[in-house]
């Protein structure tokens, strides 16, 4: 019991002594220090619509969904790939980058690709995460209509 007790108050010292967490961006912080106090210099810093982990996210996303639920369809390249909005709902919210372009799929058509770049919204909030909609193959119509809600 006194080695458990013992062992549990150097733990809670050697926290309090200056052992450091990492956060999302790669800077250290303090386990002390208060959350409104911090800076980050890397909050907003989103990678590029023609980025290429971006678009591979999205294709790998694209192509699984389509393997497991409807059908044949595969996403093999993009054109026209550009910018359409940037924290386009103002700095007090999630920073995302909107983006639109054209995905060349696997029937020799092209259609109409909107996508958003967000912040800290990837696995356990630790880096950025993609949300994406093919014009024509929104069969859900998760962001009715054609796709509209998936832009600014």
């Amino acid at each position: 019991m006194r080695r458990a007790l013992l062992r549990t108050a150097l733990v809670s010292i050697a926290c309090l002594a200056g052992f450091v967490v990492h956060a999302a961006n790669g800077r250290f912080v303090h386990p002390l220090d208060r959350a409104e106090n911090r800076t980050f210099a890397m909050y907003g810093s989103l990678p590029g619509c023609d980025d290429p982990a971006v678009l591979s996210e999205v294709t790998s996303r694209f192509n699984a969904r389509e393997n497991t639920y409807w059908g044949p369809l595969q996403a093999l390249s993009y054109d026209r790939i550009g910018q359409i909005g940037y924290r386009s709902w103002g700095a007090d919210f999630i920073p995302r980058r909107f983006c639109s372009g054209r995905v060349l799929l696997n029937d020799g058509k092209f259609r109409r690709v909107d996508y958003s770049v967000r912040e800290n919204l990837g696995l356990f909030g630790l880096t950025w995460n993609v949300n994406w909609c093919v014009s024509g193959l929104d069969r859900l119509r998760t962001y009715a209509p054609d796709c509209k809600m998936a832009r600014p």
